[in-house]
C-alpha cells in the first residue's frame, strides 16, 4: 500500500475572468470572453493532481465559516484525498484571475490567505507518522509544519513560485526543503541560485521556465533540460506547475530516472493547461506514460 504525501496549505476559492488581452491600469468597461467560478491555489493544485496520478494525499488547510469553505470542500471530497480543516473566523482565501490567452494572469487576492494566532497542529502530528514525504507550501501559517517535518524525519518538498531570490519570507521554506521547485519568472540568475542550493546540501531543484520547459540540477552536479510539451489549445494555465510538479513526484516516488520525472511533470503541466480545472479531466499516470510512449510529446 502506498504511504499518502501529506501537503500543508494553500486552499482558496478562484473567480477566472478569461480575456483578449490584459486590461491597462486606465477606468475602462471590459467584457470577458467568459468566466467562473474554481477551486485554486497550490495545495489543492498538488492533491488534484497527484490524487489522480495514483499518489493517496492529506491536505491540511485553512478555511473559514462561509459558502466558500463548502465550495473548496466538495471540490475536494474526491478518493485519494483526505482533506484536514482548521477552521478559521477568516473567510476562506478567494482570488480573481484575469486571463489572457497565452497564459499571462494579474491575481487579485481579494480575500488574502488566513494567518490564525494558533493552529491545532496534532491531527498534522499524526498523519506525518505514517506519511511518504511532506510538502509545505510557502504559506505564513504553514512555518510551524517545517519544524514538526524535521522532528519526524519526514523529508521537505517545497514550491517557492516566482521566488526572486530576495524574499525573506521564503527562506525558513528553502532552510527546511530536500527538494526545491521554483520559477524563473523573477528570477533572471536562477541557474546561480539553484547551484547555490545544491551547495548547500540540497538534494535536487528544479526551475520551470513556463513555455521554455524547465531545468533541474541534482546534488551529483548533473544539470537536466526538458522543454514544454505543445498543445493544441490552451484554455487555462492556472494551477500548470503544480501539475508539472506532481508529474515530476509521481515518477520520483515510483523510482524513474529525473529526466523520466522531468518529462512526466511537463506532460502533466501541459495536459492542465488544456482544462478549466487545476487537473486536467482523466489524468492518470498511465495516461501519461502513454502520451511520453506514443511519442506525441
Amino acid at each position: 500500500m502506498k504511504k499518502p504525501i501529506l501537503i500543508i496549505g494553500g486552499v482558496s476559492v478562484d473567480t477566472v475572468i478569461q480575456l483578449d488581452v490584459l486590461p491597462q491600469p486606465v477606468p475602462q468597461t471590459i467584457w470577458p470572453n467568459e468566466s467562473y467560478r474554481t477551486l485554486g491555489s497550490t495545495g489543492a493544485g498538488k492533491a488534484l493532481n497527484l490524487s489522480a496520478l495514483g499518489r493517496p494525499v492529506i491536505l491540511h488547510s485553512l478555511l473559514g465559516r462561509d459558502q466558500e469553505a463548502g465550495f473548496a470542500g466538495s471540490a475536494l471530497g474526491l478518493p485519494g484525498i483526505e482533506l484536514l480543516v482548521e477552521t478559521t473566523d477568516a473567510p476562506t482565501e478567494q482570488h480573481v484571475n484575469l486571463m489572457d490567452p497565452h497564459g499571462g494572469r494579474v491575481s487579485l487576492f481579494v480575500q488574502p490567505p488566513a494567518e490564525p494566532a494558533s493552529v491545532d497542529w496534532a491531527p498534522v502530528c499524526s498523519a506525518m507518522e505514517h506519511c511518504e514525504l511532506v510538502v509545505v507550501n510557502i504559506l505564513g501559517y504553514a512555518r510551524p509544519a517545517l519544524a514538526l517535518a524535521r522532528n519526524a524525519g519526514k523529508p521537505v518538498w517545497t514550491d517557492l513560485h516566482d521566488y526572486d531570490g530576495h524574499n525573506s519570507h521564503h527562506q525558513p521554506f528553502i532552510d527546511a526543503a530536500s527538494v526545491i521547485f521554483l520559477s524563473s519568472d523573477n528570477l533572471a540568475g536562477y541557474r546561480a541560485f539553484m547551484e547555490k542550493m545544491i551547495d548547500g546540501g540540497k538534494e535536487l531543484v528544479v526551475c520551470t521556465h513556463g513555455a521554455d520547459g524547465a531545468t533541474l540540477l541534482d546534488r551529483n552536479g548533473d544539470w537536466l533540460e526538458q522543454p514544454a510539451f505543445p498543445v493544441e489549445e490552451v484554455r487555462d494555465t492556472n494551477g500548470a506547475g503544480d501539475a508539472f510538479f506532481s508529474g515530476f513526484l509521481a515518477g520520483y516516488l515510483e523510482g524513474q530516472s529525473l529526466q523520466t520525472c522531468l518529462k512526466l511533470g511537463a506532460a502533466c503541466g501541459a495536459l492542465c493547461v488544456t482544462s478549466r480545472s487545476l487537473a486536467a479531466q482523466n489524468l492518470s499516470l498511465q495516461r501519461l506514460y502513454d502520451h511520453l510512449r506514443a511519442g506525441g510529446w
